[in-house]
Parts: C-alpha cells; structure tokens; sequence
C-alpha cells in the first residue's frame, strides 16, 4: 500500500482497541443493571415498536481453537437439551412481559452452534418463539450454520420454520490452515451446504472469512476467496482474527509464531479485498461486502446502515432483545447481559427470575459518542447536522472533537461545518480514528489488534 509508512507512524500496527459493535464495549459493562432494569425496559416498550431477538445456544461438538466466543463442548445431546428447555423457559417469560403491539421484525440464532439442535429441538424452539413473540409479517429469520454440523432433517425443519437468511462460517478452507486452527471442513462439505440450503428456497446468504490466520499467505488466501466467490454469497464477513488467549484460553493451542506480522495481516486483507471488488462486490464499512443488490448495500447507498453485535447490519430496530446464557440486549436506555455462565443463567431462569448480570446506563454523552462512533464506522463520515439535531450538541463542541481529531490523524480526515470524513487513503486507520470519540478509559490488553 502507497500510504504503508503513514500508517505504521499513526500507531496502526500496534495499536489495540475496541471493534466498536458496540459503544461502550461491552468490557465496560458493571452491575448498573440488573433484572429489575431489564424488566422495566421490557415492559416500557411503546406499542408498535418493532424489535429483534437473538437466541444464544452456548454449544459445539468440537471447540475450534481460533474462536474466542462463549462456547462449551458437547459430546451428547442431554445438556443441549436440558439447556433448551431453559432457553424456552426464558423466551416465555420474556415474552409475556412485552407490551401488547410489539412484534419481532428479526430474529437470529447463534452460538455456538445453532445446528447441533436436532430437528424436533429446532421445531420445539422455533414453535415457543412464535407462540411467545408476535412476529412481522415480513420477518427476517437467520441461523447460524455449521456446514458440519447440519443434515437434511434439521435443514428441512429450519426451512419450515421460516429460515429466511442462513450465515455460513468458511475461515478458510486451506487443509494446512484449518488443522493449525482447529478447524476441518472441506469446501465440498461448505458446497453441499449452500446447494441444499438453496433447494429449500433459502436464497440469502452469508458467509464468514478470516485474515490474519497462522501460516496464511496471499497465494492461500486468494485461493479461499475465490473458492468462496464460487459458491456466490450474498454477504461476506471479512473478519481479522483476533488472537487474545489470555481471553479465549484454547487460543493458546495456535502456535504464536506462525502468525502474520501486522503489516502483513494488512497485505491480506487488501487481497481479499481487491479479489471481492473484482468480483463485484461492494465495500461495506470496515470488513464487509455485499452484492449490489443486497439489502446490506442498500443500506450503505442510502445511510441506513448500522453497527452491531453482528457487525454491519441493514437492521434500524431500537430494541435488541437477547437470550440464552450470556445474551446482551440493547435499548435505548442501555445494554443488558444475561449471566455468562450456563449453570447460572439457567439457575436464574429455572427459578423463573430474569437472568441479568450486568450491563450499562447510558449517560452522560453516551449516546451522542455511540452515534458519532457508529457513523464513523458505517460511513466514514459524521453528519454535523444530523448530531446537533438529534443530541442539541453545539457547534462549538463538535468542531472542538473534530480538530482534536484531525491533530492526531493528519492528512488522514478532514473536518469543516458540515462534518466529519474519513478520507479513504485513511479508512484503515477507522477504529483507531473510532477511539478519539470514545470518553471511556480503555486498557490496550483487553482488545485485539487494529487490523
């Protein structure tokens, strides 16, 4: 890359800071909020109001060693099941407190592995959700899939379900590369995956890659991505690995000294990235594409494109509501997480309480920074009007952040009454641009590296 030296001397490749799905990271969550504050927001919901719901199921037959997400392995189905009819415990009593008018325009299982459920599991759960939740008539249902762990019977009961949009994990499907991280699957097992999801209708499709792997180079990488690009997804998740074992302790089975340097973590994400545009992609923020029919690029075209949990998403509900061990939800008064650990979010919801641990209040500037924050990740650019309009902010103040900004990126952003940009020789630099916003003190080891 033509800017490389600018980029090392702005702190890039040391840097370690949040991913921003969220703001404040989820690291900066206390006890402020508790199941009564999660009760009371549930319940407070204005009639009419269309939400999401995410479903958590915390299992997987085989730990892959790069994941870093709250995750047990299972070798039968006795725990899944038994954690299932907490789950549905848990969607009930959720479920009976919303207020009459609210329905669930998204709905998305994840894990863990979502398809470890049996067929009659999967039907079980699906029938409690649309018996507890009033559902959109154009509801967006997706799952997350595990082309290792799925099968007809279960493909048959998730299409009949409703599934909408499945979200399939690659990585990447160099064999070297998959035993370094613990993770086998062929790309003829991914294939029959697709091809069997899309004879049931399934048409939408998204698809996870990574950059930044052991022993990956740009010969191997291309290889994955155009491997991927056969197989047409509709969006594509281009994620940096995130190498933290003091977080996800089974990282520490990839060996350290096989990793790409930073620089060259960022020569393979600009392959994968020219061999996507090639392909007609469209860029989505930070690490995303999406065909330029896709609803995802839609979003992007028209400034409707948000930031979660997820990463990018055309989703503009208000309301995120989480369950299952270790959920977080989102309101516009707060986050809120139910207990991380399965024994206890399950004691608390056999018990028939909430299962809360912690969360956050949004105060002070919380949302003006979370706003600023997002814009500057969806867009690369911060509206001044739309800011001053919706937070009364002054002039004055927004120009001060923007300045200070600039001084620690120059040449790389520019700022005048209008806003705030990104400029594009410097949208590698976002998060770190992302963190001059953000009020809260933040420990470098806690996060993974900036690209």
């Amino acid at each position: 890359m033509e800017n490389l030296a600018q980029l090392r001397r702005l702190g890039l490749f040391e840097a370690k800071v949040p991913r921003y799905t969220s703001y404040p990271p989820a690291t900066k969550f206390s006890n402020d909020v508790d199941s009564a504050v999660f009760g009371d927001w549930i319940t407070t919901i204005p009639a009419g109001t269309r939400v999401s719901l995410y479903l958590h199921v915390p299992f997987c037959r085989r730990l892959c060693w790069f994941c870093a997400c709250r995750t047990q392995g299972v070798r039968s189905d006795e725990p899944v099941r038994a954690y299932l009819e907490t789950l549905k415990k848990e969607v009930r009593l959720v479920g009976a407190m919303l207020p009459d008018g609210v329905e669930v325009a998204r709905l998305h299982w994840g894990g863990g592995t979502p398809t470890l459920l049996s067929a009659d599991m999967i039907t079980d759960l699906a029938t409690t959700v649309a018996e507890s939740f009033p559902q959109a008539p154009d509801l967006e249902f997706s799952v997350e899939i595990d082309p290792n762990e799925i099968d007809a019977a279960r493909l048959d009961a998730l299409a009949a379900a409703g599934l909408n949009r499945a979200s399939i994990g690659v990585q990447d499907f160099d064999p070297g590369i998959q035993k370094i991280i613990g993770r086998i699957q062929s790309y003829e097992v991914t294939r029959s995956a697709v091809e069997e999801l899309r004879a049931r209708g399934i048409q939408s499709l998204n698809a996870d890659i990574l950059f930044g792997l052991p022993e990956q180079s740009q010969e191997r990488i291309s290889d994955s991505v155009q491997m991927l690009l056969s197989l047409a997804p509709d969006r594509v998740a281009l994620y940096g690995y995130a190498h933290v074992p003091w977080m996800a302790r089974r990282q520490a089975m990839i060996p350290t000294d096989a990793l790409p340097r930073p620089e060259e973590r960022l020569h393979l994400f600009d392959t994968a990235r020219r061999l996507f545009k090639w392909d007609g992609y469209v860029d989505i923020g930070i690490d995303h594409f999406a065909k330029p029919e896709d609803s995802l690029a839609e979003a992007a075209r028209t400034g409707h494109l948000r930031r979660n949990f997820q990463g990018y998403t055309d989703d503009t509900c208000d309301v995120l509501i989480g369950l299952g061990a270790s959920s977080i939800s989102k309101f516009p008064q707060g986050f809120a997480q139910n207990a991380a650990g399965t024994a206890d979010y399950q004691k608390a919801v056999r018990a028939g309480q909430l299962a809360t641990g912690r969360g956050h209040l949004f105060k002070g500037e919380d949302r003006l920074r979370a706003r600023m924050i997002e814009a500057l990740m969806c867009d690369f650019r911060i509206d001044a009007t739309e800011i001053r309009n919706s937070f009364g902010t002054a002039q004055s103040e927004l120009e001060a952040l923007f300045r200070e900004a600039e001084e620690a990126f120059p040449a790389m952003v520019r700022w005048n009454a209008d806003g705030f940009e990104l400029l594009p020789e410097g949208q590698a630099l976002a998060r770190l641009v992302a963190r001059q916003f953000d009020a809260y003190e933040m420990r470098a080891e806690g996060h993974s590296s900036a690209i």
